[in-house]
């Protein structure tokens, strides 16, 4: 009885480890979004972000710090809030990759301005 114990109290650990594994946590979605605003960054620095789509991309990296804070304004992230908050990181990724690859791009004689 104590053997069939133990295997079950090894399973059951071993599957909620799995589970926890692939829930973000705090540090994991600020590192994210520090990820993001610095491809942002580059994309600005070699030209393939224009000015207008910087701004774009950072008022959207701005509008999911918000909701975010909104999240932890109760002191708990609950799974759901993850899963959405990972959801928009996971847009705000693809619309990084999108306007570096759409053709646009500030022409090499032209400086940079703007942030």
């Amino acid at each position: 009885m104590s053997k069939t114990l133990a295997i079950a109290t090894g399973l059951l650990i071993a599957t909620s480890a799995s589970a926890f594994a692939h829930t973000p946590t705090h540090a994991d979605i600020e590192a994210r979004e520090q990820r993001q605003l610095g491809a942002i960054e580059q994309g600005r620095q070699d030209g393939s972000i224009t000015w207008s789509e910087g701004l774009k991309l950072r008022a959207e990296q701005k509008r999911i710090k918000q909701v975010e804070e909104a999240y932890e304004a109760d002191g708990h992230v609950s799974v759901g809030e993850r899963r959405n908050l990972r959801a928009l990181q996971d847009q705000a990724r693809q619309d990084i990759v999108s306007e570096k690859s759409d053709g646009w791009h500030r022409p090499r004689w032209l400086p940079r301005w703007g942030r």
